[in-house]
Order: C-alpha cells, then structure tokens, then sequence
C-alpha cells in the first residue's frame, strides 16, 4: 500500500483530503502543519512515497522544507495560486491539486504518481520556486477596508492601521490611533490579502503592522510579548512555533 503524509496548515482541509485519500485505499498516519514541523520529521523518520504539499504554510513557504532536508519521495502541490502559478507547475512537470480538491482530479493525480514510479524522475524545487516567485512578488494586496459603523461605511486606509485581532469569534481593525473597528473579515482569509513584508500574524488572534511594534520581551516559555502603541485588549504574545519566523520577519 503507498504511504503518503500530508504537510497542510489547515487542519480542516487536511482532515478532509486524508478521509478522501482512505476512500482510495492511500495510507495517511501522519499529518504535518508547519515547515519546522516537517523539518524535524523528515530528519528523523523513514520518508514516504508520497507527500501531498501546500504551498503556504503557517511558518512560511514549504520548499523552505527542502533546504533542510533531502527526500525522493513524489509530490503533489495542493495550492490555491493562480494561473500563473499553474502554469509554472506545469512546466516542472510536476502535479497539483487546486483548492478545494476535487475527488476526481485527486483519483486523476494519483493515477498519474502510480505511473510515473515506472521511470525515475527528480523534481527540481528550487527551479520550482523561482518559477513561483514572480506570481509571489507581484502580488497586489488589499490597501484599504470597510467597517461597518451603525448605518454607516467607514473607510480605512491600510497606513492607519496597526494590528488587526479577533475576540469573541470576531474580527477588528485597531488603528494607531487607538480607534478600533469590526471587521467581517476572519484572520484566516485577511494573511493571504496582506503585504507580507508589512504584517506578520504572530498568534491565532493578531495580525500586526511592523511600524506599529513600540517593544519587544522575552516571555515564558522562549516567547515574546509585544508592546503596541494604544493597543489594551489583550497580551499580545508571539507564539513559541512562529518565534523564529517572525525573528527574520523582523530582518528581511
């Protein structure tokens, strides 16, 4: 039987893709969410024959993954890129599965890994990702948002806001000015609207603005606290799995 892992930041879709990998009789026991995650596994742990790869992963871009480690296990890309990425997979002559994976298209992608174990290939991923980076690079993101106020729209430019966070299953813009606003925009979908060069998201409740840090403590733990300008709602405290992201955050 092939083994695979699947290396996805979002359990719920990795979740969902190893229930539609059992179904096809594909052997899924181990579950990555992070490329620190996968680094660590990888040195440690016989490779499979078959890793299902996102792109984006909490920590950063996956083919970080491979300028740690050395696999010959086949990859299939799951990605939600657009055309231009596509393209460039298909060039590399490597598979992808495009968000939400479709049962079909993912029967049609293993069929394929199935007949390509026949003939030796070796997937180039740094050409891979210079491929990528101009679809990365040129990237537009939101600049500013809407926040509804009563009866009212309010207009809030990208340059006034600080962090955005949730509460209580909500979502808000905190501005430098100590002004916040609701937002009906959950954290998950704002990451991938923001420049990632700007904001960081530090924890599963905060987005910030590199220009709004006013100081940065060590925390318990080997995490950090971080102090913002008018900003009371809570600790704002960088978790310890994205501590060293967001170090070279920090000096990129």
């Amino acid at each position: 039987m092939t083994k695979a892992i699947i290396i996805e930041d979002e359990k719920p879709a990795a979740r969902r893709l190893q229930r539609m990998l059992s179904k096809l009789e594909i052997e899924t026991e181990i579950m990555l969410h992070s490329v620190a995650e996968a680094v660590t596994w990888f040195s440690s742990n016989k490779h499979p024959d078959l890793i299902f790869l996102d792109i984006q992963l909490s920590d950063g871009l996956s083919f970080e993954i491979f300028d740690h480690i050395e696999t010959e296990s086949a990859i299939i890309f799951t990605t939600a890129y657009d055309e231009y990425a596509l393209r460039a997979f298909k060039l590399n002559s490597i598979d992808y599965l495009l968000k939400p994976i479709d049962e079909e298209e993912l029967e049609a992608a293993l069929q394929k890994f199935n007949q390509s174990k026949k003939s030796s290939s070796n997937i180039d991923v740094n050409q891979l990702r210079s491929l990528l980076s101009p679809g990365i690079t040129n990237k537009t993101y939101k600049s500013r948002f809407t926040a509804q106020i009563g009866q009212h729209l309010k207009l809030v430019d990208i340059s006034e806001i600080a962090c955005f966070y949730s509460e209580n299953k909500a979502s808000y813009i905190h501005c430098f000015s100590g002004r916040n606003y609701p937002l009906d925009i959950a954290l998950e979908q704002l990451e991938n609207e923001l420049d990632p060069e700007k904001f960081f998201r530090i924890n599963r409740k905060c987005i910030l603005h590199i220009t709004a840090i006013k100081d940065i403590v060590s925390y318990t733990n080997s995490r950090l606290e971080i102090k913002l300008e008018n900003f009371n709602e809570f600790q704002l405290i960088v978790s310890r799995e994205r501590v060293k992201e967001f170090k070279n955050w920090l000096n990129s």
